[in-house]
């Protein structure tokens, strides 16, 4: 049992590592007047944010340059994907939904 809470525990800690590999880097401040560049997130870059959104969280507690959200972004799409992203790692919140309860 010990054994296998150790494997568990080095399986964890590698992906950890492996996704913090993944967190978007520091955000430049721009202008508002700046036309929209065509490196900005999009919707495919939001997804991936919002997957990696604990792992991100954690390491921008500890490093000022790592930030969750991507400023640089092309608005609605990458929100939507950002979002989803989140949903998708801390279950949607409808999986009860279709649960019931036993009654003795």
């Amino acid at each position: 049992m010990k054994r296998r809470f150790v494997s568990v525990a080095i399986i964890v800690l590698i992906l950890l590592v492996v996704l913090s590999a993944c967190a978007p880097g520091p955000n430049p401040m721009r202008s508002l007047e700046e036309p929209e560049r065509t490196d900005a997130a999009g919707f495919w870059s939001g997804l991936w944010h919002g997957i990696i959104v604990p792992v991100t969280f954690v390491i921008s507690l500890f490093n000022d340059r790592v930030s969750i959200y991507e400023v640089n972004n092309r608005g609605g799409w990458y929100d939507f994907g950002f979002v989803l992203g989140v949903i998708t790692i801390f279950g949607g919140g409808g999986g009860g939904a279709g649960r019931t309860r036993k009654r003795n």
